[in-house]
Protein backbone atom coordinates (compact mmCIF):
# COMPACT_ATOMS: atom_id res chain seq x y z
CA UNK A 1 0.00 0.00 0.00
CA UNK A 2 2.69 2.16 0.95
CA UNK A 3 4.72 1.46 -2.29
CA UNK A 4 1.99 2.33 -4.69
CA UNK A 5 1.14 5.98 -2.36
CA UNK A 6 4.70 6.86 -3.16
CA UNK A 7 4.54 5.70 -6.91
CA UNK A 8 0.99 7.63 -7.29
CA UNK A 9 2.66 10.53 -5.70
CA UNK A 10 5.46 10.68 -7.95
CA UNK A 11 2.88 10.56 -10.54
CA UNK A 12 1.40 13.59 -9.66
CA UNK A 13 4.94 15.57 -8.72
CA UNK A 14 5.61 14.31 -12.01
CA UNK A 15 2.51 15.85 -13.92
CA UNK A 16 2.90 18.95 -12.03
CA UNK A 17 6.28 19.53 -13.55
CA UNK A 18 5.74 18.44 -16.75
CA UNK A 19 2.21 20.67 -16.76
CA UNK A 20 2.10 23.07 -19.83
CA UNK A 21 0.90 26.70 -18.48
CA UNK A 22 -2.03 26.58 -20.37
CA UNK A 23 -3.27 23.41 -18.47
CA UNK A 24 -4.44 24.07 -14.62
CA UNK A 25 -3.28 21.52 -12.26
CA UNK A 26 -5.32 21.49 -9.07
CA UNK A 27 -2.59 19.70 -6.83
CA UNK A 28 -0.24 22.97 -7.68
CA UNK A 29 -3.39 25.64 -6.88
CA UNK A 30 -5.10 24.20 -4.02
CA UNK A 31 -7.39 26.35 -2.99
CA UNK A 32 -5.72 29.54 -4.09
CA UNK A 33 -6.26 32.34 -2.88
CA UNK A 34 -7.66 31.90 0.43
CA UNK A 35 -5.97 35.17 2.16
CA UNK A 36 -5.53 38.71 1.43
CA UNK A 37 -2.68 39.44 -1.42
CA UNK A 38 0.71 41.54 -1.13
CA UNK A 39 1.38 43.66 -4.35
CA UNK A 40 4.82 45.09 -3.53
CA UNK A 41 5.30 48.25 -5.73
CA UNK A 42 8.71 49.42 -5.68
CA UNK A 43 8.04 53.06 -6.33
CA UNK A 44 6.89 56.43 -4.46
CA UNK A 45 2.74 56.30 -4.63
CA UNK A 46 1.98 58.90 -7.30
CA UNK A 47 4.57 57.12 -9.55
CA UNK A 48 3.40 55.70 -13.09
CA UNK A 49 3.58 51.90 -11.30
CA UNK A 50 1.10 53.25 -8.60
CA UNK A 51 -1.28 54.98 -10.82
CA UNK A 52 -1.35 52.28 -13.42
CA UNK A 53 -1.67 49.09 -10.64
CA UNK A 54 -3.95 50.31 -8.65
CA UNK A 55 -7.77 50.61 -10.62
CA UNK A 56 -5.95 47.00 -12.10
CA UNK A 57 -5.98 45.58 -8.96
CA UNK A 58 -8.96 46.54 -7.86
CA UNK A 59 -10.32 44.74 -10.52
CA UNK A 60 -8.22 41.65 -10.03
CA UNK A 61 -8.95 41.28 -6.10
CA UNK A 62 -12.98 41.19 -7.14
CA UNK A 63 -12.34 38.41 -9.38
CA UNK A 64 -9.98 36.38 -7.19
CA UNK A 65 -12.24 37.21 -4.14
CA UNK A 66 -9.20 38.38 -1.89
CA UNK A 67 -8.06 41.71 -1.18
CA UNK A 68 -4.80 42.47 -3.29
CA UNK A 69 -3.03 45.18 -0.77
CA UNK A 70 -0.63 47.37 -2.63
CA UNK A 71 2.47 48.00 -0.76
CA UNK A 72 4.76 51.05 -1.85
CA UNK A 73 8.27 49.92 -1.28
CA UNK A 74 11.00 52.52 -3.02
CA UNK A 75 14.07 52.81 -3.36
CA UNK A 76 17.34 52.64 -5.87
CA UNK A 77 15.53 52.40 -8.87
CA UNK A 78 13.19 49.62 -7.71
CA UNK A 79 15.67 47.40 -6.01
CA UNK A 80 14.81 47.45 -2.77
CA UNK A 81 11.56 46.36 -3.63
CA UNK A 82 12.83 43.65 -5.62
CA UNK A 83 14.99 42.42 -3.45
CA UNK A 84 11.76 42.02 -0.46
CA UNK A 85 10.17 40.43 -3.07
CA UNK A 86 13.03 37.73 -4.60
CA UNK A 87 12.92 36.53 -0.30
CA UNK A 88 9.30 36.22 -0.18
CA UNK A 89 7.32 32.86 -0.17
CA UNK A 90 6.50 31.12 -3.51
CA UNK A 91 3.11 30.84 -2.75
CA UNK A 92 1.00 32.77 -4.86
CA UNK A 93 0.72 36.10 -2.27
CA UNK A 94 3.38 38.11 -2.83
CA UNK A 95 3.13 39.55 -6.53
CA UNK A 96 6.03 42.23 -7.56
CA UNK A 97 5.46 45.23 -9.92
CA UNK A 98 8.33 44.50 -12.58
CA UNK A 99 9.55 47.21 -14.76
CA UNK A 100 12.44 47.73 -17.34
CA UNK A 101 14.42 49.13 -14.47
CA UNK A 102 14.47 45.96 -12.90
CA UNK A 103 15.78 44.60 -15.89
CA UNK A 104 18.09 46.99 -16.44
CA UNK A 105 19.48 46.86 -12.77
CA UNK A 106 20.98 43.44 -14.23
CA UNK A 107 23.70 45.84 -15.60
CA UNK A 108 23.27 49.08 -14.00
CA UNK A 109 24.10 47.54 -10.39
CA UNK A 110 27.07 45.41 -9.70
CA UNK A 111 25.05 44.15 -6.51
CA UNK A 112 21.85 44.23 -7.50
CA UNK A 113 20.70 42.23 -4.38
CA UNK A 114 18.51 40.07 -6.97
CA UNK A 115 18.45 38.43 -9.98
CA UNK A 116 15.47 39.03 -12.21
CA UNK A 117 15.81 35.47 -13.99
CA UNK A 118 16.64 33.28 -11.19
CA UNK A 119 14.74 35.23 -8.60
CA UNK A 120 11.50 35.57 -10.55
CA UNK A 121 8.62 34.11 -12.38
CA UNK A 122 7.57 36.87 -15.13
CA UNK A 123 3.36 36.77 -15.28
CA UNK A 124 2.06 39.15 -17.86
CA UNK A 125 3.25 42.36 -19.13
CA UNK A 126 0.53 45.03 -17.97
CA UNK A 127 1.27 48.09 -20.33
CA UNK A 128 3.92 50.15 -22.17
CA UNK A 129 4.14 54.15 -21.60
CA UNK A 130 6.31 56.96 -23.79
CA UNK A 131 8.38 58.76 -21.87
CA UNK A 132 8.75 62.71 -21.66
CA UNK A 133 11.01 64.95 -21.81
CA UNK A 134 9.53 67.81 -19.10
CA UNK A 135 11.09 71.00 -18.23
CA UNK A 136 9.68 73.97 -15.90
CA UNK A 137 7.14 76.21 -17.67
CA UNK A 138 9.20 78.92 -16.64
CA UNK A 139 12.05 78.54 -18.23
CA UNK A 140 10.71 79.43 -21.73
CA UNK A 141 11.69 76.60 -23.21
CA UNK A 142 9.28 74.65 -25.25
CA UNK A 143 11.14 72.11 -27.69
CA UNK A 144 13.78 70.25 -27.68
CA UNK A 145 16.50 72.75 -30.31
CA UNK A 146 15.58 75.10 -27.11
CA UNK A 147 16.98 72.85 -24.39
CA UNK A 148 20.03 71.87 -27.19
CA UNK A 149 21.00 75.32 -27.35
CA UNK A 150 20.91 76.17 -23.29
CA UNK A 151 23.02 72.94 -23.24
CA UNK A 152 25.31 74.09 -25.33
CA UNK A 153 25.75 77.83 -24.19
CA UNK A 154 26.07 76.26 -20.45
CA UNK A 155 27.97 73.21 -21.04
CA UNK A 156 27.82 70.49 -17.88
CA UNK A 157 26.26 73.53 -16.12
CA UNK A 158 22.68 72.40 -16.38
CA UNK A 159 21.48 69.60 -13.89
CA UNK A 160 18.42 67.23 -15.11
CA UNK A 161 16.64 64.79 -12.45
CA UNK A 162 15.04 61.08 -13.06
CA UNK A 163 13.67 58.32 -10.79
CA UNK A 164 16.89 56.78 -10.19
CA UNK A 165 20.22 55.63 -11.44
CA UNK A 166 19.20 52.51 -13.92
CA UNK A 167 15.69 53.91 -14.37
CA UNK A 168 14.85 53.95 -17.78
CA UNK A 169 14.48 58.05 -17.73
CA UNK A 170 17.96 58.24 -16.43
CA UNK A 171 19.32 56.02 -19.37
CA UNK A 172 17.00 57.77 -21.77
CA UNK A 173 18.39 61.52 -20.88
CA UNK A 174 21.89 60.40 -21.25
CA UNK A 175 21.25 58.51 -24.43
CA UNK A 176 19.85 61.61 -25.65
CA UNK A 177 22.38 64.08 -23.81
CA UNK A 178 25.03 61.49 -26.14
CA UNK A 179 23.15 62.11 -29.66
CA UNK A 180 22.99 65.60 -28.64
CA UNK A 181 26.71 65.59 -28.36
CA UNK A 182 26.05 67.71 -25.27
CA UNK A 183 26.92 67.43 -21.12
CA UNK A 184 24.37 68.13 -17.67
CA UNK A 185 24.73 66.49 -14.37
CA UNK A 186 22.58 64.08 -13.59
CA UNK A 187 20.52 64.37 -10.07
CA UNK A 188 18.80 60.97 -9.36
CA UNK A 189 15.84 60.99 -6.90
CA UNK A 190 13.49 58.13 -5.13
CA UNK A 191 11.00 58.36 -8.29
CA UNK A 192 9.73 60.07 -11.44
CA UNK A 193 7.12 61.78 -9.00
CA UNK A 194 10.16 63.58 -6.94
CA UNK A 195 11.55 64.04 -10.07
CA UNK A 196 8.56 65.68 -11.66
CA UNK A 197 8.67 67.75 -8.13
CA UNK A 198 12.20 69.03 -8.57
CA UNK A 199 11.27 70.25 -12.54
CA UNK A 200 8.34 72.01 -11.19
CA UNK A 201 10.10 73.76 -8.51
CA UNK A 202 12.84 74.69 -10.86
CA UNK A 203 15.36 72.59 -8.73
CA UNK A 204 16.78 70.87 -12.08
CA UNK A 205 16.28 72.53 -15.37
CA UNK A 206 15.09 69.08 -16.95
CA UNK A 207 13.79 65.40 -16.57
CA UNK A 208 12.48 62.17 -18.59
CA UNK A 209 9.13 60.79 -17.05
CA UNK A 210 6.96 58.37 -17.80
CA UNK A 211 3.57 60.25 -19.27
CA UNK A 212 0.89 59.12 -16.97
CA UNK A 213 3.13 61.24 -13.99
CA UNK A 214 3.79 64.27 -16.13
CA UNK A 215 0.02 64.41 -18.28
CA UNK A 216 -1.92 65.81 -15.78
CA UNK A 217 1.03 68.63 -14.68
CA UNK A 218 1.06 69.45 -18.94
CA UNK A 219 -2.93 69.61 -19.23
CA UNK A 220 -3.16 71.79 -16.47
CA UNK A 221 -0.46 73.84 -18.11
CA UNK A 222 2.44 73.93 -15.27
CA UNK A 223 5.17 72.11 -17.40
CA UNK A 224 6.32 72.41 -20.65
CA UNK A 225 6.96 68.75 -22.43
CA UNK A 226 9.79 69.29 -25.03
CA UNK A 227 9.32 66.04 -26.64
CA UNK A 228 8.67 61.99 -26.23
CA UNK A 229 11.06 59.33 -26.77
CA UNK A 230 8.59 56.78 -28.38
CA UNK A 231 8.73 56.62 -32.47
CA UNK A 232 5.09 58.10 -32.88
CA UNK A 233 3.27 61.09 -31.31
CA UNK A 234 0.99 60.01 -28.08
CA UNK A 235 -2.75 59.81 -28.88
CA UNK A 236 -3.13 61.29 -25.28
CA UNK A 237 -0.86 64.78 -26.44
CA UNK A 238 -0.79 64.80 -29.91
CA UNK A 239 0.47 68.46 -30.11
CA UNK A 240 3.47 67.02 -29.28
CA UNK A 241 6.39 66.17 -31.39
CA UNK A 242 8.36 63.04 -30.58
CA UNK A 243 12.62 63.04 -30.86
CA UNK A 244 13.30 61.84 -34.36
CA UNK A 245 10.89 64.07 -35.62
CA UNK A 246 12.73 66.62 -34.03
CA UNK A 247 15.95 65.79 -35.62
CA UNK A 248 17.36 63.37 -32.80
CA UNK A 249 17.72 59.67 -33.57
CA UNK A 250 18.93 56.81 -31.27
CA UNK A 251 16.69 57.91 -28.52
CA UNK A 252 13.73 55.71 -28.92
CA UNK A 253 13.04 54.03 -25.51
CA UNK A 254 9.52 52.99 -24.10
CA UNK A 255 9.20 51.56 -20.96
CA UNK A 256 6.86 48.54 -20.00
CA UNK A 257 5.67 47.22 -16.62
CA UNK A 258 4.15 43.89 -15.48
CA UNK A 259 3.71 41.49 -12.49
CA UNK A 260 6.35 38.99 -11.14
CA UNK A 261 6.36 36.43 -8.45
CA UNK A 262 9.19 34.61 -6.54
CA UNK A 263 10.54 31.86 -8.45
CA UNK A 264 8.92 28.59 -7.48
CA UNK A 265 5.79 29.52 -7.54
CA UNK A 266 3.18 26.71 -9.11
CA UNK A 267 2.97 26.78 -12.71
CA UNK A 268 -1.06 26.89 -12.28
CA UNK A 269 -0.92 29.56 -9.75
CA UNK A 270 1.21 31.61 -12.09
CA UNK A 271 -0.96 30.54 -15.15
CA UNK A 272 -4.24 31.82 -12.54
CA UNK A 273 -2.17 35.13 -11.71
CA UNK A 274 -1.99 35.62 -16.23
CA UNK A 275 -5.37 35.10 -16.90
CA UNK A 276 -7.03 37.31 -14.34
CA UNK A 277 -4.48 39.85 -15.27
CA UNK A 278 -5.36 39.48 -19.02
CA UNK A 279 -9.31 39.84 -17.65
CA UNK A 280 -8.98 43.07 -15.67
CA UNK A 281 -6.91 44.77 -18.43
CA UNK A 282 -9.85 44.18 -20.43
CA UNK A 283 -12.00 45.62 -18.46
CA UNK A 284 -13.81 48.98 -19.96
CA UNK A 285 -13.00 50.95 -16.78
CA UNK A 286 -9.21 49.87 -16.65
CA UNK A 287 -9.01 50.11 -20.25
CA UNK A 288 -10.42 54.05 -20.29
CA UNK A 289 -7.99 54.78 -17.30
CA UNK A 290 -4.85 53.66 -18.78
CA UNK A 291 -5.68 55.15 -21.98
CA UNK A 292 -6.08 58.37 -20.63
CA UNK A 293 -2.77 58.55 -18.98
CA UNK A 294 -1.29 57.88 -21.97
CA UNK A 295 -0.32 54.45 -20.94
CA UNK A 296 -3.07 52.00 -23.04
CA UNK A 297 -2.51 48.11 -21.68
CA UNK A 298 -0.63 45.74 -23.52
CA UNK A 299 -1.21 41.95 -22.05
CA UNK A 300 0.98 39.66 -22.92
CA UNK A 301 1.55 36.03 -21.78
CA UNK A 302 4.48 34.74 -19.10
CA UNK A 303 6.64 33.85 -21.85
CA UNK A 304 6.33 36.98 -23.89
CA UNK A 305 7.37 38.58 -20.77
CA UNK A 306 10.07 37.11 -20.08
CA UNK A 307 11.47 37.35 -23.34
CA UNK A 308 10.63 41.52 -23.08
CA UNK A 309 12.31 41.48 -20.01
CA UNK A 310 15.51 39.34 -21.48
CA UNK A 311 15.57 41.57 -24.20
CA UNK A 312 15.48 44.76 -22.00
CA UNK A 313 18.62 43.65 -20.25
CA UNK A 314 20.54 43.60 -24.20
CA UNK A 315 19.17 47.18 -24.51
CA UNK A 316 20.17 49.13 -21.52
CA UNK A 317 23.94 46.94 -21.73
CA UNK A 318 23.82 48.72 -25.30
CA UNK A 319 22.82 52.40 -24.07
CA UNK A 320 25.00 51.86 -21.35
CA UNK A 321 28.23 51.40 -23.64
CA UNK A 322 26.66 54.14 -25.82
CA UNK A 323 26.23 56.82 -23.24
CA UNK A 324 30.08 55.73 -21.56
CA UNK A 325 28.05 54.45 -18.21
CA UNK A 326 29.55 51.96 -16.20
CA UNK A 327 27.85 49.78 -13.53
CA UNK A 328 27.32 51.13 -9.95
Amino acid sequence: MVARMNHRRRQLLGLAALAPLGVPVQAQAGDWPNRPIKLILPYLPGTAPDITMRPVAAVMASILKQPVVLENRAGAAGNLGAQLAARAAPDGYTWLYAATSLAGAMRMYKNPGFDVFKDFTMVGRIGRSDLLLIAPLHSGMRNLGDLIERLRKNPGKLNYASGGVGSPAHMAAELMLSAAGVTATHVPFKGATESLNAVLSGQVDFAMTITSVSLPQWKTGKLAVLGITSGARNPALPEVPTLIEQGLTGVEIVSFGGLAVPAGTPVAIVRRISEVLRDALAHPDVRARLEAQGNPPAPSSPEEFTEAMRAEVELTEKMMKAARLQAQ
